[in-house]
């Protein structure tokens, strides 16, 4: 894939100079950058590695000096992260999966399958499931019956769909990515330890050890529009109802929806996290990597909380939390700050002590 320079900023709608008919095939580092590599120098910190490098063109702030940086033509943007959004989708090469569909892959004759689908090697689609048009499936991948899965989806390798999961267009799933397995859900015969406790806050009570039993997940996932999920993501059907993701929400590697959750429009999910059942999500709600939520809650429209946080109750709109248990970010600095004073306060007391309880020597 090689664009001109012309053709990259109109496609950013970004001003360019210089010779803006040079020829680019990739995107690098300043100091990596080959002739016909693009530089993305955005800040004048990144800028000083172009002498290490042999670029002759750049991606550079606006107005910087190209011809001094020794370059022979320039992209100048605003914002330089939305500029890399913008280039590394023109410039992505993809994943080598052949069009059509591989002879070794297992396609129900029941299943529908939309204009210029791909479907890698050894991939299995299921019976009456549904594939959109111009989607790509990877080698290895799983779609269940009954799965509809929108137009321009693109699993990567060993994805699985389970079956009855209703899948929007622009669907991106990472390697590995596993939507619609059975919800965490068991049940003992009698009153369980684990119930007391929920009750109590501490007392197991008189319970007996039981066994646990299956709650089967007669629910499935329901996912919007442009929603992406990362590696080894997991998201549990529901128990009754369906599991949900809003348009637009993107998962990061290794996190876990359990069932019954509904996440709201253009939430991030950093990686690790891990959210529990019957948990209701908000709109652009941001949980940093490894927040852990508990189940049966509710996190309001705009919550942000910082990596590491534990949400242990109802979080309302706009909050911004951290700690475990989450609470406003500004009291667990401050509460933070404190800890970190204690051994010195300790020495204070330890010295207070010293000079109030010594006996003079007439004593």
């Amino acid at each position: 894939m090689h664009y001109t320079i012309q053709q990259i900023a109109d496609a950013l709608g970004a001003e360019c100079q210089g010779d803006v008919s040079l020829i680019i095939a990739r995107a690098a580092e300043p100091a990596d950058a080959g002739p016909d590599d693009l530089a993305m120098a955005m800040s004048p910190k990144y800028a000083e590695a172009l002498g290490n490098g042999a670029a002759r063109a750049a991606v550079l702030w606006e107005g910087a000096d190209w011809q001094a940086m020794g370059l022979q033509a320039a992209i100048f943007v605003p914002r330089p992260r939305m500029a890399m959004a913008g280039i590394t989708a023109m410039l992505d090469r993809g994943q080598g999966i052949a069009p059509g569909i591989h002879p070794s892959a297992v396609v129900d004759p029941t299943a529908e399958i939309g204009e210029d689908v791909s479907i890698g090697p050894l991939a299995v689609i299921g019976a009456r499931a549904k594939i959109g048009a111009r989607s790509v499936i990877g080698a290895h991948c799983v779609v269940g019956m009954d799965a509809v899965l929108g137009q321009n989806a693109m699993l990567r390798e060993m994805v699985s769909i389970g079956a009855r999961a209703q899948i929007g267009d622009r669907f991106t799933a990472q390697p590995g990515a596993r939507i619609g397995g059975d919800g965490f859900s068991f049940v003992t015969p009698e009153v369980s330890d684990v119930e007391n406790v929920r009750k109590t806050m501490g007392d197991k009570g008189d319970a007996r050890a039981q066994s646990w039993l299956r709650i089967h997940s007669l629910g499935a996932v329901e996912i919007g529009d442009d929603v992406e999920v990362g590696a080894n993501c997991t998201v549990d059907n529901g128990t009754i109802r369906n599991t949900r993701i809003g348009d637009g929400s993107k998962l990061d590697n290794l996190v876990h929806v359990g069932h019954n959750t509904r996440v709201g429009r253009d939430c991030l999910l950093c990686g690790q996290t891990g959210v529990s059942g019957s948990v209701e999500i908000g709109n652009n709600v941001v949980l940093g990597g490894q927040t852990g939520v508990v189940d049966n809650i509710f996190i309001g429209d705009g919550v942000i909380s910082g990596g590491g946080t534990k949400i242990l109750s109802n979080v309302p709109a706009g909050r911004v939390i951290m700690g475990y248990p989450g609470i406003k970010m500004e009291s667990h600095t401050d509460i933070y700050k404190a800890q970190r004073r204690l051994p010195r306060m300790a020495r204070d007391v330890e010295a207070l002590k010293k000079a109030v309880f010594k006996q003079s020597p007439s004593d």
